[in-house]
């Protein structure tokens, strides 16, 4: 009797352990309308005029896929989608881009695997500036290293330089990331040129997710199974990596990066813990682990953040991520429970 006493506790300790390691649900604010297909990773534009008409960016990844633009109660805003795009990946959105010596732009950049090139649009009016895209990693012999995944943009604070940092699906384990720098010339033609090759990987499986500070100079990459790695942004700090980190407290796959930044330098990394189903929040200035928070996501890919009051339900920013039924969860940054 008593080891039937035994084996009937133990199954309910272990259910027991596994429901207590996972942390609170936080519910979101807004659920969005469905994509079509797989939704992936997020953008945000902040409206200069009117932050209550800013428009969440948003991936669906297929032959037939699109850039969704939703507005900030989650409603598919249908004039500023960006459809038949073959199977677009990242996004990220930059300010103030130069088209000319008159016009300055807000524009998304995101990576269309199926035709190995990157594309660029104009935000607001969704007109797109690159003449049918940029082709990537033209130099790449491997067929199998040069279809784009992950892409971040840096605005250089020295010359206002807008690059392009994007991944691959597949890739080496140096050089993975290829850097390009995007430029207009006095007649309006906008060009995307290769800078450099940098990045290393593990090899362990993929390198996806991006996010740049543009303010501190760094470039931070998902080294999926093994940790965050950290570069300099500008292409004249040199290729050598700064650190890599927080690989142990991931379960499996690192996914989506989001940077909370505040005017002091101070804020927060934010990253999927993508199986486990949770965020892992790292310090901006010294990338030191601070918490994990459950969002209540599945499989969260892509994450983006802004920190400044957009509407009367997000008054303290808001956070973007991934949802894996088709759609975005947004929070109140509050309910993140950090602060500047």
């Amino acid at each position: 009797m008593k080891k039937l006493l035994v084996y009937s506790v133990l199954p309910f300790l272990f259910l027991t352990s596994c429901k207590s390691d996972k942390l609170p649900a936080i519910s979101p604010d807004i659920k969005t309308e469905k994509t079509l297909n797989d939704t992936d990773d997020p953008a945000i534009w902040v409206n200069p005029d009117d932050a209550s008409k800013s428009i969440v960016f948003g991936t669906d990844k297929e032959t037939n896929g699109a850039i969704y633009a939703f507005d900030l109660e989650g409603k598919i805003i249908e004039n500023k989608t960006i459809r038949n795009i073959q199977r677009p990946n990242n996004v990220d959105l930059a300010y103030g881009f130069k088209v000319n010596d008159s016009v300055r732009t807000a524009v998304i950049l995101f990576t269309e695997r199926e035709k190995n090139q990157i594309r660029m649009f104009s935000v607001p009016d969704m007109k797109p500036l690159d003449d049918g895209g940029f082709k990537v990693f033209e130099d790449e012999t491997n067929a199998a290293f040069t279809y784009p995944m992950g892409i971040s943009l840096y605005s250089s604070p020295k010359d206002s330089t807008l690059y392009a940092i994007v991944s691959r699906k597949e890739g080496p384990e140096d050089d993975y990331l290829y850097q390009y720098k995007i430029n207009a010339d006095t007649t309006g033609v906008i060009t995307s040129t290769l800078v450099r090759k940098f990045g290393k990987f593990s090899g362990k499986k993929e390198i996806e997710a991006i996010a740049v500070d543009s303010e501190l100079g760094f470039v931070y990459y998902s080294d999926e199974q093994h940790g965050i790695r950290k570069y300099h942004a500008e292409p004249a700090m040199g290729d050598k990596e700064i650190s890599c980190f927080g690989g142990d407290f991931f379960q499996e796959d690192i996914e989506g990066i989001a940077i909370a930044r505040y005017t002091d330098g101070t804020g927060y990394i934010i990253v999927s813990d993508q199986q486990k189903g949770q965020f892992n929040i790292f310090s901006r200035k010294t990338n030191d682990f601070i918490k994990a928070i459950n969002l209540s996501t599945l499989e969260t890919d892509g994450c983006e953040v802004v920190t400044i009051p957009l509407n009367s339900t997000f008054k303290n920013g808001l956070f973007v991520a991934m949802n894996d039924e088709k759609d975005f969860f947004f929070y109140d940054l509050a309910k993140l429970g950090i602060e500047q």
